[in-house]
C-alpha cells in the first residue's frame, strides 16, 4: 500500500522525546512496513541497509523495541496491522462491488443484444430450451424477471447481500441466483444449501406399500411345486451324455 492515514497529533506526542534523526529512523521503518504490507523481520543488518541507517544498527533496535514488538522472526505494530488490515477489506469490497457492476453492464448489455435480434428477425424460427446461450447472464436475466414480479429492483445492495450469503454456503453467486430463481424469492440463504436434504426427505413421504415385484416373486414360489422323478432321471441322462 502507497497510502496511510497519518495522524500527525498523535505521532508527535509519541515521538517527542526522539532526536530528529531518531524520528527520521522510525518513520522510515513504518514507510517500509507499510510498502510491503508484511511485519518488519528480525534482521538489523538488512532493515539498516534498505532504511540507509548503515551507521546507526544501535539506533534501529533502540526504535525496535520502544515501538514494535517481537513476534517469531518478525517485529510487529498493532497500529500498521489496523491499517493494512482495513486497507485490505477495502480493496476487497471495491473488488466485489466492480465484480457485481460488471455482472449488471453484462445483464443489461445482453437484454439489448436480445432486443436486437428478436427486431431483426424476419424468419419463423423460435429458440428451443436446448438452446443455451453462450455465457450465464439468462440467469440474471430470469432473476430480474422474479423481481420486476414483486415489484423490486435489481440493485448493488442486493447483490452484495447474496453474494455474502453465497460465501457462507460456499457456492457461488450464480448458483445462489439460480436458487432465487426457483424459489421465486428475491433473498438467497446459507442455510438453504446446508438444509437442503433434510427438506428433501421430509418433503417426500416413503411408501407404506410393498414393491408389487417382490410380492409376485412370493406368490410364484408358493404355486412351484416339485419336478417328478421321471422327469429328474431323463434329466440326469442327458448330461451325463454332454
Amino acid at each position: 500500500m502507497h497510502y496511510y492515514q497519518h495522524h500527525i497529533g498523535d505521532f508527535i506526542k509519541d515521538t517527542a522525546f526522539l532526536t530528529n534523526e531518531e524520528v527520521g529512523i522510525y518513520l522510515k521503518l513504518l514507510w517500509l512496513y507499510y510498502d510491503t504490507e508484511n511485519p518488519l523481520p528480525n534482521d538489523i543488518f538488512t532493515l539498516s541497509m534498505k532504511i540507509n541507517a548503515r551507521d546507526n544498527e544501535d539506533i534501529v533496535i533502540g526504535i525496535l523495541n520502544m515501538f514494535f514488538k517481537l513476534k517469531g522472526e518478525y517485529w510487529y505494530q498493532s497500529r500498521c496491522e489496523l491499517e493494512i488490515s482495513e486497507y485490505r477489506d477495502l480493496i476487497n469490497d471495491k473488488s466485489k462491488a466492480g465484480k457485481a457492476s460488471a455482472i449488471k453492464r453484462a445483464l443489461n448489455k445482453r437484454s439489448t443484444d436480445v432486443e436486437q435480434v428478436l427486431n431483426i428477425c424476419t424468419t419463423d424460427e423460435q429458440l428451443t430450451i436446448n438452446q443455451e446461450p453462450i455465457t450465464n447472464n439468462h440467469i440474471y436475466m430470469d432473476f430480474e424477471k422474479v423481481l420486476k414480479a414483486k415489484n423490486k429492483p435489481l440493485t448493488q445492495t442486493l447483490l452484495n447481500s447474496i453474494q455474502k450469503e453465497a460465501d457462507k454456503a460456499k457456492i457461488t453467486l450464480d448458483d445462489a441466483i439460480k436458487e432465487c430463481c426457483v424459489r421465486g424469492w428475491t433473498t438467497f440463504k446459507a442455510e438453504w444449501i446446508s438444509n437442503k436434504a433434510d427438506i428433501v426427505h421430509q418433503t417426500v413421504p416413503s411408501s407404506k406399500e410393498r414393491d408389487p415385484v417382490l410380492v409376485k416373486l412370493e406368490e410364484d414360489a408358493k404355486k412351484a411345486v416339485a419336478m417328478p422323478e421321471d422327469v429328474k432321471v431323463k434329466f440326469q441322462m442327458i448330461k451325463g451324455r454332454k
